[in-house]
């Protein structure tokens, strides 16, 4: 774990159960600075994606978990600090984006299942309506032409594009993670059966 991911989640009471359940600590945690930078590692496990899961905070305190999923490479790393994935017409329930009108922390857990890696990042996130940025033309210069281009898929509309300014990411250990793959990942394996038995006449 990062000491700046620690610095954001060991809290007083966190390191309080570390203390009395023996839990692993990594010293006092540093504030560091206040942005997080992918390195290529990070970058390129996040562009291999295809879904992941967002969590975010209401004002009733209570976290809301949803999982989003696209084409590899939908969540794109706009540059160190910053992650941007479209936004399209739902259930039309807007948790995820109310949640976020009134607090702009999320969470996001990414998976990458046949290798066991999981990804997690912490990050204030932007909302950016496409309607109003198009009737304004004033969405702020986080909407410009080339950033529009990479969000819109051909076929469908997008209605927002959430930006997410990294603040901190940690990667976990592999204990527990189930390995699954998809169908293109299965049938990719080079797999060759072998006889495990032999009968005698």
């Amino acid at each position: 774990m990062s000491r700046h991911f620690a610095a954001l989640t060991y809290t007083p009471s966190v390191r309080a159960s570390q203390r009395r359940y023996g839990g692993r600590e990594l010293g006092e945690a540093s504030g560091g600075n206040a942005v997080a930078e992918l390195s290529r590692r990070e970058c390129e496990f996040i562009a291999a994606r295809d879904s992941f899961f967002l969590s975010t905070v209401s004002e009733t305190g209570w976290p809301h978990v949803q999982h989003r999923g696209g084409p590899a490479g939908f969540l794109r790393v706009l540059d160190a600090t910053t992650l941007a994935f479209a936004d399209f017409s739902g259930n039309r329930q807007y948790v995820s984006v109310g949640n976020l009108a009134a607090n702009d922390r999320a969470a996001l857990i990414l998976m990458d299942y046949p290798n066991q890696r999981r990804l997690k990042i912490l990050g204030h996130v932007e909302v950016i309506d496409m309607a109003a940025a198009t009737i304004e033309a004033t969405a702020g210069p986080a909407v410009d032409a080339e950033l529009l281009a990479k969000m819109q898929p051909l076929g469908r509309e997008v209605e927002r594009i959430l930006l997410i300014r990294v603040a901190a990411f940690d990667w976990n250990c592999s204990r527990h993670i189930t390995p699954r793959f998809t169908a293109s990942e299965w049938q990719s394996l080079d797999y060759s059966p072998t006889e495990t038995s032999t009968t005698k006449e």
